[in-house]
């Protein structure tokens, strides 16, 4: 069936979805958990556009996959030892941090509490396209609200058509759980989602590296 979206996997299609997010359009693209859809989160008409392709409820938060470390700390005010220990142990990979938020991030990047999640992924795609931009994208699964995320470019597709520019693919997915959500503040630190990365794994790093 024709579709004026365009599905594609090359190394020159990332120039293509980096474009279409400067454009501030939609694209979907692989991670190491599901599809997600990218957006400039610093662009207002893309969040919004966002926003409106999932029908999410703008009062819940957007994460972020940075294409580097430096990328995703540049987005906090305060980086607390405990986060750089446990990026230096999982990133890149589905740890997402939340950080207390730097001042100028969208609204629907910052939570309640004051955070921005955010994490490195290792999935090439996602990785590639965060470096091509210069800065994260936007993490939330390729998917409508209230349905499943998408394990394959083809159920991206059926929920979205022609409505997202581009659509990165990366194969059939076979996560099962979604990246762990850890806040680090000023109290220590919390999971607040539970995910691929266990909290054992958590406590175990964090011990290792405990200063003496």
């Amino acid at each position: 069936m024709p579709n004026s979206a365009a599905i594609i996997a090359h190394d020159h299609a990332i120039v293509a979805a980096v474009n279409a997010l400067r454009q501030g359009q939609i694209v979907v693209y692989p991670t190491e958990t599901f599809y997600g859809l990218a957006a400039d989160p610093f662009s207002p008409d893309a969040m919004d556009r966002l926003f409106a392709l999932k029908g999410r409820d703008s009062a819940k938060t957007v994460a972020l996959i940075a294409p580097d470390a430096a990328s995703a700390f540049a987005l906090a005010s305060d980086v607390p030892a405990i986060a750089r220990r446990l990026s230096d142990r999982f990133w890149p990979g589905p740890l997402t941090l939340v950080l207390a938020a730097r001042i100028g991030l969208h609204d629907s990047l910052i939570g309640p509490d004051g955070g921005v999640g955010v994490r490195v992924s290792p999935h090439s795609i996602a990785s590639a396209l965060a470096a091509g931009l210069g800065h994260p994208i936007t993490a939330t699964s390729a998917n409508l609200a209230g349905e499943p995320p998408a394990t394959t470019v083809a159920a991206a597709r059926a929920a979205f058509s022609d409505r997202v520019s581009v659509y990165l693919d990366g194969g059939e997915l076979t996560a099962t759980t979604p990246s762990t959500i850890v806040v680090c503040d000023h109290n220590g630190w919390r999971v607040i989602r539970a995910g691929a990365i266990a909290t054992d794994q958590i406590i175990a790093t964090l011990d290792a590296t405990e200063p003496r």
